[in-house]
């Protein structure tokens, strides 16, 4: 499958939301209670992901029309990296890695850090990130990883 990276637009968060919302009922939920993921969700509605849009850079994975995927940096952090499970495996997560990456490094940023979730825990291991340690969100395990750049 042929595809473009670029930066979010505006009129994409409601595509980005349904990509994100979709990763986690799907994807996720196999790592993650139903209360948890509800939770998560409440997090990336339209309006919320073009919130985030201005406190992020955000970048998307598409064929043209459609969104397979999203990552953002804000600051040192990579954030908000989910790919359509419709797309999983065929490399759209790790060539948005590549872009977030690309970005960091252009700012100077010398290490990346991302709160991973169980699910992407080996999806981030396989690009380099260490885990450092384990956070908590009342039951919702996250593993903070870095990588050096």
């Amino acid at each position: 499958m042929r595809y473009e990276v670029r930066p979010a637009a505006p009129e994409d968060a409601a595509a980005i939301s349904e990509v994100i919302l979709s990763a986690l009922r799907e994807s996720n939920a196999k790592d993650y209670s139903a209360d948890i993921i509800k939770r998560v969700e409440e997090s990336f509605s339209a309006d919320a992901v073009q919130s985030l849009m201005g406190k992020r850079t955000m970048f998307v994975a598409t064929p043209g029309v459609r969104i397979l995927g999203t990552a953002s940096l804000e600051g040192g952090s990579v954030r908000t990296v989910f790919v359509a499970p419709s797309a999983q495996g065929i490399g759209v997560g790790r060539r948005l890695m590549e872009e977030v990456v690309r970005t960091a490094r252009e700012a100077n940023i010398r290490v990346l850090t991302v709160p991973s979730s169980v699910t992407a825990e080996q999806f981030y291991a396989n690009l380099g990130f260490i885990a450092v340690r384990d956070s908590y969100h009342g039951e919702e395990r996250t593993i903070i990883m870095e990588r050096q750049l």
